[in-house]
């Protein structure tokens, strides 16, 4: 079955940087695009960012535009978000997401927070 795990979350201080990681399995990872969600208890998930199949292309939500970078490595099968110049603002519940052949898949999140 498919599988998304998250981890490199923790706490950080404002301006400080965190790298975030998602294992996928259970599907073939190289043929779909991946993203990274955030959501923040109460609210909606945000599309953060997306990766396309070879990583060639991406796209960011305007506020982490130049601070956030998505990332891929096809042979293990591991989306990466490396964050730099963390805001109190991101501060949230980040989310791996495949929409793949079979379904849509969400991991089950790892939390940054922010606090100096």
């Amino acid at each position: 079955q498919v599988q998304l795990v998250e981890s490199g979350g923790g706490l950080v201080q404002p301006g400080g940087s965190l790298r975030l990681s998602c294992a996928a399995s259970g599907f073939t990872f190289s043929n779909y695009a991946m993203s990274w969600y955030r959501q923040v208890p109460g609210t909606v998930h945000n599309l953060v960012s997306t990766i396309t199949t070879t990583g060639v292309s991406t796209t960011y939500l305007n506020s982490v535009k130049g601070r956030f970078i998505i990332s891929r490595d096809n042979a293990k099968s591991t989306v990466y978000l490396q964050m730099n110049d963390l805001k109190p603002e991101d501060a949230a519940t980040y989310y791996c997401n495949a929409k793949t052949g079979t379904g849509e898949y969400w991991g089950r999140g790892t939390q940054i927070t922010i606090s100096s």
